[in-house]
């Protein structure tokens, strides 16, 4: 027994001093979740036969970091299994979030055609980044988050390349960003093949200075985006602002966002054409007061919508495609997991009538929204919740025809949620909502005021788990 002991323990020298040193160590985060969903009107029509859908949805995303030497790490994420429960054509093939599943093949030109078919069944890397400490700050280069600022408000969240840097000063935290959105060089798109001056990019400068209880910032981007000239003859150069504070005082929580853009979204190389000016603002606010187990508050927004002077202006507001609102009503996920297929008919009401998906528009622009929610939570695991929406559209533009809908009202909504953690990391949640349906609906165009529309409610359940 003795000579077996110091056999084992040679052989577990040899294999130890025999080893490669590890070059880092990994840590893994992530996520996963799957949500069931009935939509008992997805068309918002007024008829015998309503359009209900039943379906499951779900993703796994894992982060690994490799921390490769003191102040050095390289960052990347995929996601995996990303997929409606039996649907077996999604596709993928972009950096963005959305496009592997909100777009399918039926699409008529939809920017999914022709990717990858069942990408989604495999791994998709969205990310991968290096990051190190220098002197002047921390300097990160690849595939990496963008479109996130601030709160929710005017966010759309995707991996797209950048290089950047952000240093610290006292309390001041300030950096400098760049993105690539379009690279012409090597493109296969018609008319955009090796096309110089032809790329889109993107540049930001902020600042966000830190206190007791919350912070304050300032982010400056320009856009100079040229992909449009070989087809279209222009190119779009304009600016943004957006300031931001977060405070809390007492048991009471604000966040505010604003944004401002202004310069030329179409800037016409041909003298003869006139030249369209960016005109971009929203606002939004949040209030919470926690007493205890229990909360309330209201929230906010406004997202400037178009005039009818589209020939020489752009007007719109921020997307907010992150911020959540409602189980129905400004529900990004709940539209792009809808997979794009109730935008394909109208509610069978009358001629140009509005359906559901194009029309509550799930990027939040052209629209104004204010939510009054309260909660309480009985234990340490239990959550119950209570909110109400009331939408509608800032802009509608008429065509002058006859009997036209001219309603911005996009409608009321009540909702219930209740969410419970079976374990830390581990969280279940059920809720149901109620809309009644805004005369937006009814659409445009002839007639459109006389069309027909019906209420709509949505039951969901949704297991999150995140390690």
């Amino acid at each position: 027994m003795k000579k077996f002991l110091v056999v084992l323990l040679s052989l577990g020298l040899l294999v130890a001093f025999g080893a490669t040193a590890s070059a880092a160590d990994v840590k893994f985060s992530g996520s996963y979740y799957v949500v069931g969903v009935y939509d008992n009107n997805t068309q918002l029509a007024d008829v015998d036969k309503t359009y209900s859908r039943t379906f499951f949805y779900q993703r796994i995303r894992v982060q690994p970091v490799f921390q490769i030497a003191e102040g050095l790490t390289f960052t990347t994420r995929f996601d995996a299994m990303e997929k409606q429960w039996g649907q077996t054509d999604w596709r993928g093939g972009f950096d963005d979030k959305a496009s592997s599943r909100r777009e399918y093949p039926a699409v008529a030109g939809s920017n999914a055609a022709g990717s990858n078919p069942k990408i989604q069944e495999s791994i998709e890397f969205e990310r991968g980044y290096v990051a190190f400490t220098t002197a002047a700050g921390v300097v990160q280069a690849g595939y990496m988050s963008s479109g996130k600022w601030g709160t929710d408000f005017g966010d759309d969240e995707q991996s797209r390349p950048r290089a950047r840097i952000d240093t610290k000063i006292g309390d001041m935290q300030m950096g400098f960003v760049y993105e690539k959105e379009f690279e012409s060089d090597t493109t296969s798109q018609a008319g955009l093949a090796g096309k110089v001056d032809a790329d889109s990019d993107t540049y930001a400068l902020y600042g966000l200075y830190n206190f007791k209880g919350g912070s304050a910032g300032l982010l400056y981007k320009f856009f100079d985006r040229r992909a449009t000239r070989p087809n279209a003859n222009y190119r779009g150069k304009f600016h943004a602002l957006l300031p931001v504070v977060k405070a809390t005082i007492g048991p009471v929580y604000f966040e505010a966002e604003a944004t401002y853009g202004w310069g030329k979204f179409a800037e016409f190389d041909s003298g003869t054409t006139p030249d369209k000016d960016f005109d971009n603002k929203g606002l939004y606010g949040k209030v919470r007061v926690n007493l205890g187990p229990a909360y309330f508050g209201l929230s906010a927004l406004w997202s400037q919508g178009q005039d009818d002077d589209f020939a020489t202006k752009v007007k719109t507001g921020p997307a907010s495609q992150d911020l959540y609102i409602g189980l129905i009503l400004g529900n990004d996920e709940l539209q792009t997991w809808n997979g794009g297929s109730n935008a394909l008919a109208s509610s069978g009401n009358g001629t140009g009538n509005v359906n559901k998906a194009g029309a509550l528009d799930s990027g939040k622009n052209n629209s104004i929204f204010y939510s009054a929610f309260g909660g309480f939570n009985p234990s340490a695991k239990l959550n119950l919740e209570l909110t109400f929406v009331y939408a509608q559209r800032d802009k509608v533009v008429l065509t002058g025809l006859a009997n036209e809908n001219t309603s911005k009202n996009l409608g009321m909504e009540f909702d219930v949620t209740a969410k419970y953690k079976i374990y830390d990391n581990l969280t279940y949640m059920v809720g149901a909502g109620y809309l009644w349906t805004g005369d937006y609906f009814k659409g445009t165009g002839l007639n459109s005021a006389d069309n027909k529309i019906g209420n709509d409610y949505l039951l969901m359940n949704r297991l999150s788990l995140s390690f």
